[in-house]
């Protein structure tokens, strides 16, 4: 048994138990391991979503990305998509490598932004290999009530 998510657009049911997952593995495999080899190459990017009264707040852990590797975007009106790409450190024929953990390749996540969310006035930052994306939110108005007056 294993999770899987069927998208990169942020779904909380997502995380539930898959019956389906291995059979397009086992039928194509080929496609599906080349896949799993883009999907993960930068799988260490994980990002944090916190609402405030005032915003929601998106915070990624992106050491040793620079901001003109990295992009975010809304599109079709309410995915908010935090992409990009950390470059593969210069080899040098002479270097012997003893451990490679640290990854890079791209990364990619979009996240459907609730319907109160201003996307017209985003604004991200990146500080100390943090990025944080805000995304203020419109004023909630309390329904107005009138009240009637009863005959009789």
């Amino acid at each position: 048994m294993s999770l899987v998510r069927r998208s990169n657009v942020f779904d909380p049911f997502a995380d539930f138990w898959d019956p389906f997952d291995g059979v397009f593995r086992s039928l194509v495999p080929s496609v599906a391991a080349s896949a799993d080899r883009d999907t993960s190459a930068f799988a260490n990017a994980r990002i944090d979503w916190k609402e405030t009264p005032e915003a929601h707040v998106f915070k990624a852990d992106l050491p040793g990305v620079k901001k003109e590797e990295v992009k975010v975007e809304v599109e079709d009106g309410n995915v908010l998509v935090i992409s990009g790409e950390r470059s593969k450190e210069k080899e040098d024929k002479n270097d012997k490598w003893h451990r490679v953990e640290r990854s890079s390749g791209k990364f990619l996540r979009r996240f459907r932004l609730p319907e109160n969310a201003k996307t017209d006035q985003v604004k991200a930052g990146l500080e100390n290999g943090v990025l944080t994306v805000t995304v203020p939110k419109a004023e909630v108005k309390k329904p107005e009530v009138k009240a009637i007056e009863i005959s009789g």
